[in-house]
């Protein structure tokens, strides 16, 4: 009976390949923010066209508003734990 020898359980010879395009994370906020701000500007719009008499719809001029406010707020949020954090890291003895 002829025992071969085992192939080596690393990964030598299998490669994934991620085909995601890499961002990176500031680049990511970047562009969320930028999200955030056409919401504000989406509900600053639809007040105006309101105000003007434009449109007669409130219910979307509401929707819109709340959006924006919900975006915002969620955004404050992300920023105050990615403040704490940092300051949590700064307390870190070296």
């Amino acid at each position: 009976m002829k025992i071969n020898n085992v192939l080596s359980i690393g990964n030598n010879d299998l490669q994934v390949k991620e085909n995601k395009p890499q961002i990176d994370f500031g680049g990511f906020l970047k562009d969320e923010i930028g999200k955030v701000n056409e919401l504000e500007l989406q509900s600053q719009q639809a007040d105006e066209m309101l105000a003007i008499g434009e449109t007669e719809n409130i219910h979307e001029v509401m929707i819109a508003a709340q959006k924006a406010e919900i975006a915002l707020q969620f955004t404050m949020e992300v920023k105050n734990k990615i403040m704490e954090a940092y300051k949590e890291i700064m307390r870190l003895p070296l």
